[in-house]
């Protein structure tokens, strides 16, 4: 199912999701922050992967379906933190760079 992942590690697509989401903590409304990243599957679908939140991974059909999924995905790992009373992790603190290399 993974396959991909190790076969083509240069084929991810960077993107940012900027996500609001009410956490009502102190009655205040935090602004989350979430990368995600999406691999083109051989068949042409998506596997989408949200690098804060371990473990959270859907799947799209296409890349817009694939940030679709990835917003409900999040909304829903967040919701399970939230009822397990842990704290919610973001990439607001993150910084983003790709290197592109060269071998002989």
């Amino acid at each position: 199912m993974f396959s991909g992942f190790e076969s083509n590690a240069f084929s991810y697509y960077f993107l940012s999701l900027l996500k609001q989401v009410n956490i009502f903590n102190d009655r205040s409304i935090m602004e989350l922050t979430y990368k995600i990243l999406l691999h083109k599957e051989p068949e042409g679908s998506y596997t989408v992967s949200v690098p804060a939140l371990p473990g959270c991974i859907t799947y799209g059909e296409n890349v817009e379906h694939g940030i679709q999924m990835a917003k409900e995905a999040i909304e829903l790992y967040i919701a399970e933190l939230k009822d397990k009373g842990e704290e919610i992790p973001d990439d607001k603190e993150t910084l983003e760079y790709s290197i592109s290399m060269q071998t002989a």
